[in-house]
């Protein structure tokens, strides 16, 4: 039996992105959730205990959460829960883990910016099977240095452009100034 959980927490260490013999990409991080309630004896909001879990990315997701996540940034995921008894020597402990099916910023806390990948050619076009392709590339290398990776024709790393006139990319290498120097028109009224 699966158990599918919604949570909210900050990003408590960097998410670190390996790739497996097997060429299967995997993102993981530890995430830091605690309550906050109010005291009604001193009339102030406390922080409750920290549920601490961690997190799992797969495939090309796990390359999103790599490129996308830091330290501190909040987040809301949901995903499929696993509970595990460890030991390790005279250690033993209880792992909780979630595998992720969706995971994002949490707006409440900030503005986030989104930026949608191409996705890759649909089998029949491309002549083969995804399985076929091998190993999935990095989008997140800068070079060309993993077997089969073309970074420069990678539909993965480039935005979409064109077709829909509503979406603007981002200008590259955008940083909090030119940020804050946006005139009136271009801000969201809130």
């Amino acid at each position: 039996m699966t158990d599918t959980v919604t949570l909210t927490g900050v990003v408590a260490t960097k998410p670190e992105n390996v790739r497996t013999s097997t060429g299967l990409t995997v993102t993981n991080f530890r995430l830091a959730s605690s309550q906050r309630r109010f005291d009604r004896a001193t009339s102030t909001w406390v922080d409750g205990d920290t549920n601490w879990y961690t997190v799992n990315a797969y495939r090309w997701m796990a390359n999103n959460v790599a490129n996308s996540l830091q330290v501190g940034n909040h987040v809301v995921l949901t995903g499929r829960l696993r509970v595990r008894n460890w030991t390790s020597g005279d250690k033993r402990g209880t792992a909780i883990e979630v595998d992720v099916d969706s995971i994002g910023h949490d707006l409440a806390f900030g503005v986030s910016h989104f930026t949608r990948l191409k996705a890759a050619a649909p089998a029949g076009e491309s002549g083969g099977s995804v399985a076929d392709a091998g190993p999935e590339p990095d989008p997140s290398a800068a070079d060309s240095s993993y077997s089969g990776h073309d970074a420069g024709n990678d539909v993965w790393s480039a935005p979409i452009t064109g077709g829909d006139s509503s979406y603007e990319t981002p200008a590259a290498e955008e940083n909090d100034d030119s940020v804050a120097e946006r005139n009136d028109a271009e801000k969201v009224p809130f």
